[in-house]
């Protein structure tokens, strides 16, 4: 019996809690009858219900079987202010249940592996290990050229944007990116005063022609794209398209800063931009959306001769993110179960974006990440729609959001994997369509 098998069937038992489907008090399933229905043995269920017991989902009695824990974890899964009958499709974030067992055994693990040494302060922005960790992340998902050497740690993606606005331009400053981008690019760029220019986009992202334009025209310092799984569009630029940025890039006066954020949700790998930028790139990639919100460990692989700045304005800011969490991130790189959980959210999101199809139809973009942007029927206007949806608990993001170009598209976002369960996920869209199709509003004053 593997390691791998076990977990993995106490990760399913675990979200079948976590769903409901085997509700508080509620018995499991004997071993042989499970073992049957999941195709495994029974000392395999055994196993997995002795570890589900250990983590206080399940207990044990002798000559009864075993049982659900009395408090249900399903209200994990809701967000912040979210009811039972919200469906919140606003959040872009991976399918926490799912990665819930497997963190609470390995931040178990990691306090194990807390030393003096990596309590302390270091003198780079992270240990060595950790650094090397995000290197192996970055070259999984396309960036051969990460190592140890010239990887940063972060408190996140986040931090990483803003670590680069604020050391490779001063106020006044033009940052370029895409027409429509992360809303946490424009927050960033408002707070240091820097001015920002969006560059077109079609099927493929950036428009090589309209980027040349704004480089001669605005002079940006900074160029960010977000070249997988865009948000909010959801487009993936393919090779072609990358490669053409990049040689634009590179006779250019500006620096390219990669969000590759959303890399690990590729079928296949593609090569990341800065693969052909390798002293005008800056990668950044981190485990948010492949692992929790909640781990705040991004990853910045940068040109040798930035390092001396970039770890300074680290330093200053926040001296070093915070090793607990690299510990964990570490262990799951390292193990490789980063990179099950990391495939294991793409197949979830694949999924959904099944379901979203089968439901919604053509007005959705062709996707498979973990959102959809939606063009609104004509009879709709975005902002309209979105209140007249909240009145109805249905939680979505207004184009308008995401506008850093001059065209504003009647569209929105929506985020496919916040909402707990598939059948809540239907149960959501459904209404939207409902409310997509419906030219009877309220009469609430807009």
């Amino acid at each position: 019996m593997s390691e791998t098998k076990f977990k993995d069937i106490a990760r399913q038992i675990e979200q079948r809690i976590d769903e409901g489907i085997y509700p508080p008090n509620a018995k499991l399933p004997p071993h042989r009858e499970l073992a049957a229905e999941l195709d495994t043995t029974p000392a395999t269920i055994s196993k997995a219900y002795k570890l589900l017991a250990e983590m206080n989902r399940v207990e044990s009695f002798v000559g009864r079987g075993t049982f659900v824990v009395g408090e249900s974890h399903l209200n994990q899964a809701i967000q912040p202010g979210e009811s039972e009958t919200e469906f919140n499709f606003s959040i872009l974030q991976p399918y926490v249940l799912q990665n819930l067992s497997p963190l609470r055994i390995a931040y178990q693990k990691a306090s194990l592996a807390f030393t003096p040494e990596l309590l302390a302060y270091t003198d780079h922005s992270g240990h060595h290990a950790h650094r090397e960790a995000g290197a192996m992340w970055a070259k999984r998902y396309g960036l051969n050229s990460a190592t140890a050497s010239n990887v940063l740690l972060t408190n996140g993606a986040q931090h990483a944007l803003s670590l680069l606005v604020e050391t490779l331009t001063q106020p006044g400053d033009v940052i370029a990116v895409e027409a429509l981008t992360y809303p946490g690019i424009l927050a960033i760029a408002s707070l240091a005063g820097r001015q920002v220019i969006g560059i077109d986009m079609d099927e493929d992202g950036l428009i090589p022609s309209a980027l040349e334009t704004v480089l001669h025209t605005h002079k940006p310092k900074l160029v960010i794209a977000i070249p997988s799984h865009q948000n909010p569009t959801g487009i993936t630029m393919p090779i072609q398209r990358r490669q053409a940025i990049a040689a634009i890039i590179e006779q250019s006066a500006a620096y390219l800063v990669e969000d590759d954020i959303y890399g690990f949700l590729n079928e296949d790998t593609l090569p990341a931009i800065c693969h052909w930028l390798p002293e005008k790139g800056i990668h950044v990639s981190g485990l948010s959306k492949a692992i929790s919100p909640a781990m705040r460990c991004g990853f910045v692989v940068a040109p040798e001769h930035l390092l001396p700045a970039l770890n300074a304005h680290i330093r200053a800011n926040v001296w070093l993110a915070s090793p607990m969490n690299f510990i964990v991130a570490e262990q799951l790189i390292n193990s490789g179960d980063a990179f099950s959980m990391a495939d294991t959210q793409r197949d979830i999101a694949k999924q959904r974006q099944a379901i979203a199809k089968d439901i919604l139809g053509d007005v959705i973009s062709e996707s498979d990440g973990y959102h959809v942007w939606v063009t609104l029927p004509a009879h709709w206007q975005q902002e309209r729609f979105v209140m007249e949806a909240k009145q109805r608990d249905l939680i979505v993001t207004s184009g308008s959001y995401f506008v850093a170009g001059n065209t504003n598209p009647n569209c929105i976002r929506l985020s496919l994997m916040s909402i707990k369960h598939n059948e809540a996920l239907k149960q959501g869209l459904r209404a939207l369509k409902a409310l997509l199709e419906s030219h009877e509003v309220s009469l609430a004053p807009f």
